[in-house]
């Protein structure tokens, strides 16, 4: 039996969500359900309607990312579930590799290569990711910043339960902080080395736009966690 994958696409007046909705839509496996959340937004909601008869589409009053993340996933029903920002794009393949990857290692989350493209389409760097040399090293990153990119990330249904949602006081960081708690309580996201990801930096971004708020921010949530995980590193030998 295929794996259920239900894509998640937080929206909030982005003018690049065809091309996200168009590579959810051209997966080698048909996604289980791609879900757009679309939080009270006023423009280019005209852009989804050609989608609509394969997509489910959700209005909600303005929230931020991590709140709209979590309104799709309690709404969705695949067995993994893939996070797509509405300026990005998946590749052909995403879905599938990185679903049958997490089924043959029975990983619970996970997150691949990327690239970076710009404002047009176009590619500016290939292979973002330099995989770590060791486990160890891998987590002393954690220290420094967040290293995975979150559009690169799929988890099970299962990984929440365990660990509680993405956490909507943190408008910026959310990412970072899940991460975080998955690795602390034993389930530290696994690379797959491929890049099945288009990250696309553009001048509209919001982590151009709130550069210093996302940068205490980091550093709030990188304090509350940085002792457990410095013990964590210590127990390890590290």
């Amino acid at each position: 039996m295929k794996p259920k994958v239900s894509i998640i696409i937080p929206f909030y007046n982005c003018p690049y969500i065809e091309q996200a909705l168009q590579s959810a839509v051209a997966q080698s496996l048909e996604p289980h359900e791609i879900i757009v959340v679309d939080d009270g937004s006023t423009m280019h909601t005209e852009r989804i309607t050609p989608y609509l008869p394969r997509i489910h589409y959700l209005g909600k009053s303005n929230g931020g990312t991590a709140s709209a993340l979590n309104h799709g996933i309690r709404y969705s029903t695949g067995d993994y579930v893939a996070w797509l920002s509405s300026d990005d794009m998946f590749y052909h393949d995403k879905i599938n590799n990185q679903a049958m990857f997490m089924e043959h290692n029975r990983l619970l989350i996970s997150y691949t290569n990327f690239n970076y493209i710009n404002g047009h389409s176009q590619l500016t760097q290939m292979n973002v990711v330099t995989p770590f040399p060791s486990h160890l090293h891998y987590l002393h990153s954690y220290l420094n910043g967040n290293p995975i990119n979150g559009c690169t990330v799929m988890f099970k249904r299962e990984l929440l339960s365990a660990i509680g949602m993405f956490d909507e006081g943190l408008p910026y960081t959310h990412d970072y902080d899940l991460w975080f708690r998955a690795v602390l309580n034993g389930y530290p996201p696994i690379l797959l080395n491929q890049t099945l990801t288009a990250y696309r930096r553009h001048e509209g971004m919001g982590t151009i736009k709130h550069q210093e708020a996302i940068q205490a921010e980091a550093a709030a949530t990188n304090a509350r966690y940085r002792p457990m995980l410095q013990s964590l590193i210590a127990s390890m030998g590290g």
